[in-house]
């Protein structure tokens, strides 16, 4: 068996656009003719670019070898250009490339993906989701209403309880104020005060019926996250996530050592190489890996095992497409460190549409597919029926220093 042809597709999400502004496909073909689908969670430089990137590497070391070939792929890439470190461009290129290898593989054998990885551990995956606004974009600051559920405690605790209705047990938001390219900073106290009273809201709301997520995008300097979390303590909080920006795992344990609230990293980091030095400083108790950009599944469960040797947990990043989601699921119900999963909503609208057959979500827990591979099929037709030709990158930092 040979990979022998390759296609990416890059599609902009409709309004409100949740889970990103685009998403970056990429589809391979054997000589046999079985197809496997990948996605990218890549947003360093245009998704066009990114496109052109990925194409690259399959046609440098996938287009003419076999697919089962993992371990082979993932060196090579990693040491292309004699650079062998993370990088995370490269990663992105390599995770969609390496996970479409698996669906191909899990077709070729008849098996879903985690059958091949271990076999299932879990019957169905506790989720979570974020609390969107009812109407305007899910972007802070680009609502079409002043009071949203970022600023507004109740319209926070008002979507709580709403997710709880729906079955989730567990629900994340990110009240903490902007952030900007020239972080870490300190928060300012208004930004502590509403932070409070939005996790204080949402806790009377919901009680102990779910557990609250408080997000933060490596916001602050380790003196600034430990504010927020005295603040934030009292509710007692799952998590808090990306306390500090990801590129001094030193900076973020201070942090751990210094609150009872959970520490959860990961989304912007790649390879083992990188979770490695968070699990060896015991920066975090949470470790959220993104398979569109950690590498793939393979990687990332080599990940969680170095996380499980040392009682650290697993919660899959996912705000991206439904083809990284598929993976995260094949991956997890793998996984005796697994905690939660992130779900966009019950996996319904757009992501539902560009799947010949949706996520099943039931109850607040994701249900794991049996069919061979990842167990989806991209719908290529309502992939290329929304071309994305906007300016924007999938998440943007603000330009400029913090105001006052």
């Amino acid at each position: 068996m040979k990979i022998t042809d390759i296609k990416t597709f890059v599609v902009g999400n409709p309004p409100p656009q949740i889970g990103g502004r685009y998403f970056i496909f990429v589809k391979l073909v054997t000589d046999g003719g079985v197809v496997g689908y990948g996605e990218a969670y890549n947003a360093s430089f245009g998704p066009h670019v990114t496109a052109k990137m990925i194409e690259d590497v399959a046609e440098r070391y996938l287009i003419g070898r076999d697919p089962h070939d993992i371990e082979t792929f993932f060196r090579r890439a990693y040491s292309s250009g004699f650079t062998q470190r993370p990088d995370v461009a490269m990663m992105g290129c390599v995770s969609a490339l390496e996970m479409a290898c698996w669906d191909i593989i899990g077709k070729e054998a008849g098996k879903p993906v985690h059958k091949l990885l271990g076999g299932r551990v879990h019957e169905a995956l506790r989720s979570y989701t974020y609390l969107y606004p009812a109407t305007g974009s899910v972007y802070p600051g680009e609502t079409d209403s002043e009071r949203n559920v970022y600023n507004d405690p109740d319209l926070a605790a008002a979507a709580a309880v709403e997710a709880v209705r729906q079955g989730f047990t567990a629900v994340k938001f990110d009240p903490a104020g902007p952030y900007t390219a020239f972080d870490g900073h300190q928060p300012r106290l208004c930004d502590i005060d509403l932070s409070a009273r939005m996790v204080k809201a949402v806790r009377e709301a919901v009680g102990t019926s779910a557990d609250i997520l408080f997000g933060t995008h490596g916001q602050f300097t380790a003196a600034g996250a430990l504010r927020m979390a005295r603040a934030i303590e009292p509710y007692d909080p799952l998590w808090f996530e990306e306390p500090v920006p990801p590129d001094m795992p030193e900076v973020m344990a201070q942090v751990a050592r210094a609150t009872s609230v959970p520490i959860a990293t990961g989304e912007r980091l790649t390879t083992k190489w990188e979770f490695m030095r968070l699990i060896e400083l015991e920066a975090a108790s949470i470790l959220q890996p993104d398979l569109g950009r950690s590498g793939g599944i393979l990687e990332t469960k080599k990940i969680a095992a170095m996380a499980e040797a040392k009682h650290i947990q697993v919660a899959p990043h996912c705000y991206c497409g439904p083809i990284v989601a598929a993976a995260n699921i094949q991956l997890a119900v793998t996984l005796s460190n697994f905690l939660i999963l992130e779900s966009i909503k019950t996996w319904d609208g757009f992501h539902a549409e560009l799947l010949k057959k949706k996520i099943e979500w039931q109850d607040g827990y994701v249900i794991p597919p049996t069919e061979p591979g990842l167990g989806v099929e991209l719908n290529e037709a309502m992939a290329e029926a929304h071309p994305w030709e906007g300016r924007h990158l999938h998440l943007e930092m603000a330009p400029d220093p913090l105001s006052r």
